[in-house]
């Protein structure tokens, strides 16, 4: 009798590996390919999550594994349009386009930033670089307990790489703009991103992950998404990720850093779009006199589901960690924040801070929020908060008086409270599209519906 795998039995995902193995052919350097088998025996070890796995007790993937995602192939160049991208376009930035995980050259604009400072793919990087790459692969990214880092690890075909050698500053922001295309089958793209930075260099990178509206008979996109960062000591990275998939859409993405010694990291999550969402961001200082701050904004309306976790690991002394979310809900919109800091036995004189705040606009918006602090050293300064609450009713009130309707006062309050989190982002052109997004008639509410 013939066994039928389904999308939720992990069969389903190591025959699709078994067919990339026969694809690829043995052209994978020893390194990746170690990776890769590495990847997939884990993933075939620890399966799925369920609500009896901690970090996911909020978050159900029954809807995910209802859907047979396939491998998304290789698109024609046309696929997609200079028009399609001017939506998710940041000034004259240089840019990398890949669609459903594929660098297309075409779309984008990549040139010479300084000394050895070439932008690139990552398919095309293994080819004429791989002792460089391989070094650094899969170093930060770790998948023993994470299964869609490791079906990433095991899948992944190209992405973004961006390596700064030690010393060089990099005025003008790279953008790394990922668009989900769609099609007549359930599609599953696995960009894996990396970025690293030699001692005392400096670079803007803006993530986006963009879905174009829906067509007809178009079925779900599934994006799997991991980026590496490694920070030598005293470079700086200023980090954007944006997310604006369409409602449709399935989004996992895993921000995964390692600091050296007096480094300096910021990462700004703005996650707008999809129907099911898991923004990760993982932070581990490698080096003292390290600093991070992790901020993240995220809307939510109609069933959309986006789950936003982070750690951040005081691993070495004199480090220290800001992070502030704040989720705005409406509908029947479903949040949840688990924020984890761990100062380890050695790590003194740590300093951490976290807040999470959380506006709904419904009484039928849901929100979970874990914020965690777990600390094994007594020279510390440490605190951690989280708010829920409503717009309030007087200020509503004070704003009518004043000649605003419901929705304009509404609004306006929504926007003062979220934009706290945009007048941080110190990428110009980023901020001031985002800022007339939260200001627009439709709102960022309606951003991605279909």
């Amino acid at each position: 009798m013939t066994t039928v795998q389904t999308a939720s039995d992990k069969r389903f995902y190591v025959e699709q590996f078994e067919r990339l193995e026969r694809e690829l052919a043995g052209s994978d350097p020893a390194a990746v390919r170690h990776l890769r088998l590495a990847a997939i025996a884990r993933f075939d070890q620890i399966g799925f999550p369920t609500s009896r796995n901690e970090d996911w007790r909020f978050t159900s993937v029954a809807d995910l594994l209802k859907v047979p995602f396939h491998p998304a192939p290789r698109l024609e160049d046309s696929a997609v349009n200079e028009e399609d991208l001017e939506p998710f376009s940041f000034g004259e930035a240089i840019r990398l386009v890949f669609v459903n995980g594929r660098l297309i050259g075409r779309l984008s604009r990549i040139s010479p930033l300084g000394p050895g400072v070439v932008p690139g793919g990552l398919a095309d990087a293994l080819v004429r670089e791989p002792e460089l790459l391989t070094d650094s692969l899969g170093r930060v990214a770790d998948f023993k307990d994470q299964t869609f880092t490791a079906l990433n690890s095991a899948f992944f075909r190209d992405g973004a790489v961006l390596v700064i050698p030690d010393g060089v500053a990099v005025e003008q922001p790279i953008h790394l703009l990922h668009v989900a295309l769609g099609g007549a089958t359930p599609w599953v793209s696995y960009p894996h991103n990396l970025i690293v930075l030699g001692r005392g260099s400096r670079v803007s990178v803006i993530e986006s992950w963009v879905g174009l509206p829906l067509q007809a008979g178009q079925e779900p996109t599934f994006t799997a998404a991991v980026t590496e960062v490694l920070l030598a000591a005293e470079s700086v990275l200023d980090h954007v990720r944006v997310q604006r998939e369409n409602r449709q859409a399935f989004h996992f993405s895993n921000l995964a850093a390692s600091l050296g010694t007096s480094a300096r990291f910021t990462t700004h999550l703005v996650s707008l779009g999809g129907g099911w969402v898991r923004n990760e961001s993982r932070v581990r200082f490698g080096g003292q006199n390290a600093e991070a701050t992790v901020n993240g904004l995220y809307f939510g309306s109609g069933t959309q589901h986006v789950d936003n976790h982070t750690v951040i690991d005081h691993a070495l002394p004199h480090c220290a960690s800001h992070e502030l979310y704040k989720g705005i809900l409406d509908d029947r919109a479903r949040g949840v924040f688990n924020g984890k800091i761990f100062v380890r036995q050695d790590a003194q004189k740590t300093d951490a801070k976290q807040t999470n705040q959380t506006l709904l606009l419904s009484d039928d918006a849901v929100i979970n929020t874990k914020p965690q602090l777990e600390i094994f050293a007594d020279d510390v300064k440490c605190t951690h908060g989280a708010t829920v609450g409503n717009l309030n009713e007087d200020t509503l009130f004070y704003l009518r008086s004043r000649g605003l309707d419901v929705t304009e006062a509404r609004a306006l309050l929504t926007y003062a409270f979220a934009n706290d989190i945009i007048n941080r982002i110190a990428i110009e052109p980023v901020r001031q599209r985002l800022e007339a997004l939260l200001l627009s008639r439709s709102g960022p509410l309606q951003e991605a519906q279909p």
